[in-house]
């Protein structure tokens, strides 16, 4: 029978960190890389970026100008008086 060694513990537990390590690097810049390239050879079109602001910026998109027509055939003005 064997039986476990200290050195063995810490041989494993200095895997599995690497590897998670490894793992969380992946995920976090080459999957995303190999993900647009993906979608772009799928589609067989350009996925554009949203372009980059740093943080603490303020950014502000104006609403266009609206004329606000108003038409008067639209409804009756009814005048009222509160009962109490």
């Amino acid at each position: 029978m064997q039986e476990a060694s200290f050195m063995g513990l810490i041989r494993t537990l200095v895997i599995i960190i690497a590897v998670y390590y490894v793992l969380k690097f992946f995920m976090k810049y080459i999957a995303p890389i190999l993900l647009v390239k993906y979608v772009q050879k799928q589609t067989g079109q350009q996925v554009q970026k949203e372009p980059v602001t740093k943080e603490g910026t303020t950014t502000i998109d104006k609403k266009p100008q609206e004329r606000n027509i108003v038409n008067d055939n639209v409804g009756e003005y009814v005048d009222y008086e509160e009962v109490d």
